[in-house]
């Protein structure tokens, strides 16, 4: 396979813009050959994008981003070509997404008892797939003129430590990194640099992560060759792309901006194929 691709996209299925299918067309626009779906905690864009994918002649990786704590730090973990129609994932997604809900439930209440006049359904006007996160709850008291932004509500109300924020289901990194691997994916460390501690790395490693998403916007020169270098000396496949929410978010970059070459996708591949 020759050209670039970018291994960090999210759809509607969790929290971006585009519909599955649109994504596809788009990095087809862009002049992309391969692209991974990784929707935070669901896998539900996924039979679409690889539709969409084999319409527009853009090689589609399934994916996931599974989004997990570790010592207060949030800590993301990709897994590529995980098998989506298996069972004990579509089980195991379900029970998250619930406590998604009761966790958007419980901001909201938080929110109310501090005197903001937002409820549970004009949230969930903003979630068009099935997963909930801070950024419904932000959006729904942009839209009614609560706060100015969605960074004001992050930074004032819904971060950790703010008076809204209610702590998610604490699924831990190796926890993660072991469900990836059942169900048949790699398991890639997600921007390493915004962890601050390269421990959990080592740590992970024991546990079966496979690689390390050493290129990422917010990854200065010096990071990304640090995370390169380490990479090398764990012996861990080396990823990258653009975290892309959409062409209206200013907080991630956009499609296409960082991306991987034939030789790392095709490294890749053959790692999943020698499992088969």
């Amino acid at each position: 396979m020759k050209g670039r691709g970018d291994l960090h996209t999210h759809t509607t299925a969790s929290d971006g813009q585009f519909k599955p299918r649109e994504l596809v067309r788009l990095a087809k626009e862009k002049g992309l050959t391969a692209l991974a779906i990784t929707d935070h905690d669901t896998i539900d864009g996924l039979k679409e994008a690889l539709e969409a994918g084999r319409d527009y002649k853009v090689e589609v990786i399934p994916g996931i981003e599974l989004s997990t704590e570790w010592e207060g730090r949030d800590v993301h973990l990709l897994g590529y070509y995980v098998d989506f129609e298996k069972d004990e994932l579509r089980e195991f997604l379900v029970r998250l997404q619930k406590a998604r809900y009761r966790r958007g439930q419980e901001m909201v209440t938080r929110l109310q008892e501090l005197g903001y006049n937002v409820r549970w359904d004009e949230v969930i006007r903003f979630v068009k797939g099935n997963s909930v996160g801070r950024v419904h709850v932000a959006q729904a008291l942009v839209d009614k003129g609560l706060v100015p932004s969605i960074e004001v509500a992050f930074a004032e109300l819904l971060e950790r430590g703010r008076p809204a924020y209610v702590p998610r289901y604490k699924l831990l990194p190796g926890e993660a990194v072991e469900l990836i691997r059942i169900w048949g994916g790699v398991a890639v460390l997600a921007h390493p640099g915004l962890i601050g501690c390269d421990g959990i790395i080592r740590e992970l490693v024991g546990k079966g992560l496979e690689g390390l998403e050493v290129y990422y916007p917010l990854h200065d020169v010096q990071t990304t060759e640090h995370y390169f270098n380490l990479a090398q000396e764990l012996g861990l496949l080396i990823t990258g792309g653009s975290d892309f929410h959409g062409t209206q978010d200013e907080e991630h970059a956009q499609l296409g901006t960082v991306t991987v070459g034939e030789k790392e996708i095709d490294i890749l591949k053959e790692r999943v194929k020698r499992r088969k």
